[in-house]
């Protein structure tokens, strides 16, 4: 029996679907930390806006008027729209001041671009080669984008040598991600989609890359950080101990 190479692209596409939603399922743990404790701290928001575009930007290019049969692309960047802007909602509610308005204002332009695009795209372009091109290159500089996103937090990374705010698990799914889309592309060379999971891939080994290197003294840091925190705690119980010591002396 014979598979042909569509039967195998869908199946790695459908296979591909599966681990970008672990890519977008995967900060989960970082949102329900920013939840337990009411604080985004030191996580950018950068990563999730830019996602939010690139999945925008390939549900338009899925579109049956942009580039026909493309329904597997439709179905996972939807959902990922979905799941990106509950991120983003996150991040709004537990942020602040300037840091929200930034995030605000970066969503508002990316729904205002994506609208222009698709109206221009659909009433001045008359193909689908034309329409496919178009859309095509802009989400190859979008999806380039939301694997550079971490770029910001590799460079924290090497500077504060630790690697607590970059997510190990997101490193992992982007990898997966990249090689499943690559293949899926190559099967039946499109151009568009080949591009950014392969340069993805290499954004993705790199940050594991640095999560070895600094594994170690991310743990240094972390104990540092505890022993701090007990010795502060002692101090305060000790101060507090003899205050009262002193409260009961007075009394008498």
């Amino acid at each position: 029996m014979v598979i042909s190479p569509d039967t195998i692209r869908t199946v790695i596409g459908i296979i591909g679907n599966g681990t970008a939603l672990v890519l977008f399922l995967s900060p989960v743990p970082t949102f329900i930390r920013i939840w337990k404790k009411g604080s985004v701290e030191q996580y950018s928001p950068v990563p999730y806006v830019a996602t939010l575009l690139n999945c925008m930007m390939w549900v338009m290019y899925g579109l049956p008027l942009v580039h026909p049969h493309s329904m597997l692309v439709i179905t996972i960047n939807g959902t990922g729209m979905a799941i990106e802007l509950t991120y983003v909602a996150i991040f709004l509610l537990y942020s602040s001041g300037a840091a929200r308005r930034k995030v605000l204002l970066l969503v508002a332009t990316e729904i205002a671009f994506v609208g222009a695009v698709a109206a221009l795209v659909l009433t001045l372009a008359h193909t689908h080669e034309r329409r496919s091109m178009i859309v095509g290159i802009l989400c190859v500089l979008f999806c380039i984008g939301m694997y550079a996103a971490p770029l910001s937090v590799m460079k924290m990374v090497i500077q504060t040598k630790s690697v607590e705010y970059m997510p190990l698990f997101l490193s992992l799914a982007s990898l997966a991600n990249g090689i499943c889309w690559t293949a899926y592309a190559l099967i039946r060379f499109d151009l568009y989609i080949t591009i950014p999971n392969g340069l993805g891939v290499l954004f993705a080994v790199a940050q594991l890359i640095l999560y070895a290197i600094y594994y170690k003294s991310t743990q240094e840091i972390i104990e540092a950080r505890k022993r701090k925190a007990d010795q502060v705690a002692v101090t305060e119980i000790v101060v507090d101990g003899k205050t009262n010591s002193h409260a009961g002396a007075g009394h008498y």
